[in-house]
């Protein structure tokens, strides 16, 4: 997060890549599969801490290793925010929570597509760290870094000098809000790892339990006691809304009465059925707590508290009716295009969540064989699901600039994000220390595509009118933050499967353009630059990343204009031009790169791709 939250043919990008392949679109349905597998990628790029021998976003390495250190507690792991490196654990846990409920929601259709591995080790990253960031009842270790130090260096974490200081809450500085969003995490994700993991389901209930307790007796607003956190991460809405969805979401892990009393009981004084929203993200919950209460409710499990329930599942009709634009004129803005549009910063967290909750929502109402109401009009399910799905289909290229606003999904995507680590040459090309300052002037003012790919990763997306400005300065528009895929990773898994409960989906008209498919991703810059004997040599450094989803078996490219040694690479015998893989690779898996460095005294070679062979 980089502001106040208040906040085929040739394709030049820097280097010349020839493209043998066209995918026509006009017709074709988007790959939601391949959406899917993207989204969990994002995560392990914004991972923290020790990276794990299965990382397979390769340009990254170990960060962050003294988190905690200074204040005697092991803050080593979680995610990293945004384009930055601050730990901010509202949005953090939020994150958890929504990509726990994708995976309760969706875990066969996960299953089937071969990434709930994937979504699991997504969300234990988090859940681990949750569990070393409370190291009692009542403290919880709430941000590592300060967001105003960090921006002012542009630096890779691996890198980072920038201040780690540890922030925490305890009963004389509460944070109900972050407790109670930590809480409803660790409740969610508990019932993800019941079956398969039932002893570590067990510690996060144990977890979740004591910090809903925290949160709810020592009631206070999280960034009153750590005011580095309000400059970013404010508590506009309060703690009302964490501490009726931490409560929710223990009834769903445990069943046990006094929870669902509990939101009962205090959802006239906490707001949960007095609010009537258009939003759901990290700050404001009571959109998607209002659709938790109305499954229950669906599912006939209203008892004593139907009445209670009723009066959430009116609020939450409400959100949903102003999604579908059938809400009395009280609807979500909608861009020209047909994207709903909530604010200019990172407007995507808001599309993602939206299209999440519909998706749910609409399999609530197909299980239950009711329909949405919309001021006196049944809508159907399928109605719902459609909406989710055509927001989603914009987020993928069906939209008017015909772009991708998932990075590495088709060719037409953000190629300059606003994010550190992906802007700036990978720490396993080149381990000198990129300063603060150095990172602003050598690459953060580039006007090339970040080096390293940022696969699967959601920018915040185009403005009112569908207007997009591809430049790493354009924060908030080009930034990723972690919380966008959450619920993304839910919508995905549903629509990949198609046709389930008797229910279509409806395949929204596509885009007539034409997007050249790019297996990969191929960048180069300058590291280094020296005189000697009158001349001046640049060492160039190269990735090659494989964007596809089968392994690359087989690799030649062609250097042009070449003055010098290549290294990293073979050369293919016979030729003076063309290159291969080194002789120690064989393969080259989805998401790793390849990395070689070139010398010459002149300007940067044209590289091609000449032939490539992938698995079938």
């Amino acid at each position: 997060m980089e502001v106040k939250r208040l906040r085929g043919y040739s394709v030049t990008f820097g280097v010349m890549l020839i493209i043998s392949t066209l995918v026509e679109t006009g017709g074709a349905a988007p790959d939601y599969s391949e959406a899917l597998r993207l989204s969990l990628y994002f995560f392990e790029a914004q991972r923290s801490g020790y990276l794990p021998a299965d990382q397979r976003v390769t340009w990254r390495s170990h960060s962050g290793l003294n988190d905690g250190k200074d204040q005697n507690v092991d803050l080593v792991g979680g995610y990293y925010d945004a384009g930055d490196n601050v730990k901010f654990q509202l949005p953090m846990a939020f994150t958890v929570t929504t990509l726990s409920w994708s995976v309760i929601e969706y875990r066969s259709q996960l299953q089937q597509q071969g990434q709930l591995d994937h979504a699991l080790k997504a969300i234990k990253w988090g859940t681990d760290y949750f569990i070393k960031a409370h190291p009692e009842p009542n403290v919880l270790w709430a941000e590592v870094g300060d967001g105003t130090s960090d921006h002012e260096c542009w630096m890779r974490a691996e890198d980072m000098t920038t201040s780690r200081q540890a922030y925490k809450i305890d009963v004389n500085h509460p944070g109900s809000e972050v407790a109670g969003e930590t809480a409803a995490a660790m409740a969610a994700a508990s019932i993800v790892f019941k079956q398969t993991d039932p002893a570590y389901s067990q510690i996060l209930l144990t977890h979740a339990k004591q910090l809903f307790t925290f949160a709810d007796t020592y009631r206070g607003r999280y960034d009153h006691s750590i005011p580095v956190a309000n400059a970013f991460y404010p508590s506009v809405s309060g703690y009302g809304d964490e501490l009726l969805w931490a409560s929710f979401w223990l009834y769903e892990a445990t069943g046990e009465e006094h929870y669902l009393e509990y939101t009962s009981v205090s959802a006239i004084e906490l707001g949960g059925t007095g609010w009537a929203m258009t939003q759901f993200g990290w700050d404001v919950k009571y959109a998607g707590l209002q659709v938790l209460a109305s499954k229950m409710l669906l599912e006939g499990k209203g008892g004593t508290h139907t009445t209670t329930l009723q009066a959430y599942q009116k609020q939450a009709s409400y959100y949903l009716c102003s999604a579908l634009g059938q809400n009395n004129g009280r609807n979500i803005q909608r861009s020209p295009g047909g994207l709903f549009w909530i604010q200019p910063w990172n407007n995507m967290q808001y599309v993602t969540s939206a299209a999440f909750l519909l998706t749910v929502y609409a399999d609530y109402l197909t299980t239950a064989n009711q329909e949405l109401i919309c001021q006196g009009s049944s809508i159907p399910a399928s109605e719902l699901l459609s909406t989710a799905q055509k927001q989603i289909n914009y987020i993928l290229g069906d939209n008017p600039k015909g772009m991708s606003y998932m990075v590495g999904y088709s060719n037409y995507y953000p190629k300059e994000v606003h994010h550190r680590g992906s802007s700036i040459v990978s720490v396993k090309v080149n381990p000198t220390l990129v300063e603060c300052k150095e990172g602003y002037a050598t690459w953060y003012k580039k006007p090339e595509p970040n080096p390293n790919l940022l696969l699967g990763a959601i920018v915040g997306g185009p403005d009112a009118n569908d207007a997009f400005t591809d430049d790493r300065n354009n924060y908030e528009q080009a930034e990723a933050c972690l919380y966008n895929n959450g619920p993304l990773v839910g919508v995905l898994a549903r629509l990949s499967t198609g046709q389930q409960n008797a229910q279509v989906l409806v395949r929204s008209p596509s885009p007539s353009y034409k997007i050249p498919y790019e297996p990969f991703h191929l960048s180069q810059s300058v590291s280094s630059s020296w005189k000697a004997n009158g001349l001046t040599y640049y060492k160039y450094e190269g990735v090659f990343t494989n964007t596809n989803w089968k392994d690359l078996k087989h690799l030649v490219l062609t250097f042009n204009n070449l003055k010098g040694p290549v290294y990293g690479l073979s050369p293919v015998y016979g030729s003076s031009t063309q290159y291969t893989f080194p002789a120690w690779l064989n393969v080259l898996k989805p998401g790793q790169t390849l990395n070689f460095v070139y010398v010459h005294a002149g300007r940067r070679a044209a590289i091609s791709v000449k032939q490539t062979t992938y698995s079938q």
